[in-house]
């Protein structure tokens, strides 16, 4: 079934899961992200569950601005810049660390080609921005460990893309140099901040000539839209382009481009926005989760899971113990929040979808990143909320000492 073919039935029957499976996980506190997996597995042996095709386009272009606009609209601008020197370093070499290794053992210990290898190695190694936010959103984690973790998911999505588009030239005979590594690093990072920032600017001005809400919700629609997919266009990225337009909507637009009796219609409709996407997103994840042949490269995938976690490990800790003797010093528990809560999910799915087909492991690569994120979000996602409160980290009332003991 195409895209254009999803019927009202479909997406009604995804709705209707979607506010159950809400409920039930309050109710009984189980992680809603994990919640929606099981709900979707589960519709997909029932034969219920919506044949839409799991795509990089579908999860690109409908799922994650949205995802990624809403939560830049919510990010704290101030306290976002503070910790900007340690994100943007867990994010750019954290996921260059990662990706190497992971690189190196999926050819060292399973005999894949390099390109194989790297294609995996750099599409597992960013945390997937969609899933740790709902997660960490959910557990309500401190304020400065949640604003870290998302903060690190959001940006570091642009090295495993440029990353990925590198691989994607080799795959198809182009030439590596260090020199258009470089540009196409910077077109990535500062072409999508522009880019959003253009649009973000563009729209707000329109929009302050109008106290209508109606009009500043469609606004904010084009913003966030508008900036994802003309960055993706012009091969810039769309989830740094829809982060800068977030955040400058967030800052700029509170302060008279969106009118005061407008801001609280703004929100509440991204608020739904993001959570009618996460539903869809993560039931559709379950429903293609139950047709994966994991037990075909059970192997595969148990190298797969623990590289993931050791690159990760070999990212976070090092990286964070630069920054040791500053005030952007990392207490123990939140590193190793980093490394355990560093979620994998739709991003990831949707890069490994986009391998090509010339890659002798392409097949091996969809099945292996499904069974990670699956690991991710039951492993990982279900035992967070339980380390957090065993570490304290879940009251923003706590000081510094009590939350590094």
């Amino acid at each position: 079934m195409r895209l254009a073919e999803f019927g009202l039935t479909e997406l009604g029957t995804l709705l209707v899961v979607a506010s159950l499976v809400a409920m039930l996980s309050r109710r009984i506190g189980l992680p809603y992200t994990a919640g929606l997996v099981l709900a979707g597995i589960a519709l997909a042996f029932l034969s219920l569950g919506a044949d839409l095709p799991l795509s990089r386009e579908l999860i690109f272009n409908v799922f994650l601005p949205p995802l990624i606009f809403e939560a830049a609209l919510q990010l704290r601008w101030q306290r976002f810049r503070e910790q900007a020197p340690l994100t943007l370093v867990l994010a750019f070499v954290g996921v260059a660390i990662s990706a190497a290794l992971v690189t190196w053992g999926m050819h060292a210990l399973l005999g894949w080609s390099w390109l194989g290898a790297a294609f995996f190695g750099v599409l597992i190694a960013a945390t997937d921005p969609v899933s740790v936010i709902a997660a960490f959103k959910e557990m309500k984690a401190e304020p400065r460990l949640s604003m870290v973790v998302e903060s690190e998911s959001l940006l570091n999505d642009g090295v495993a893309a440029v990353g990925f588009a590198i691989l994607i030239g080799i795959a198809n005979g182009a030439a590596l140099t260090p020199l258009g590594v470089a540009g196409a690093l910077a077109w990535t990072v500062v072409g999508g901040v522009a880019i959003g920032a253009v649009v973000a600017v563009m729209v707000l001005t329109v929009a302050g000539r109008t106290e209508d809400h109606l009009v500043e919700v469609t606004l904010t629609t084009v913003i966030a839209w508008g900036s994802f997919l003309l960055a993706e266009h012009v091969g810039a990225s769309g989830v740094f382009a829809a982060l800068a337009a977030g955040i400058i909507v967030g800052g700029v637009g509170w302060r008279g481009s969106i009118s005061t009796t407008g801001r609280q219609h703004v929100v509440d409709f991204w608020e739904y926005a993001a959570f009618l996407a996460n539903s869809c997103l993560f039931l559709l994840i379950g429903s293609h989760e139950a047709h994966q042949p994991i037990a075909l490269v059970s192997g595969a995938l148990l190298v797969g899971i623990g590289l993931t976690l050791i690159g990760r490990a070999a990212a976070v800790y090092p990286l964070a113990a630069m920054f040791r003797g500053s005030a952007l010093r990392l207490p123990t528990t939140y590193q190793h929040v980093l490394v355990w809560g560093g979620l994998r999910g739709a991003v990831g799915l949707a890069l490994a979808l986009a391998v090509p087909d010339t890659v002798a492991e392409q097949g091996p690569i969809v099945v292996v990143t499904f069974g990670v994120v699956a690991f991710s979000i039951f492993a990982q996602g279900l035992t967070m909320p339980p380390l957090l409160r065993r570490w304290r980290l879940t009251d923003a009332n706590l000081d510094n000492e009590e939350r590094q003991a």
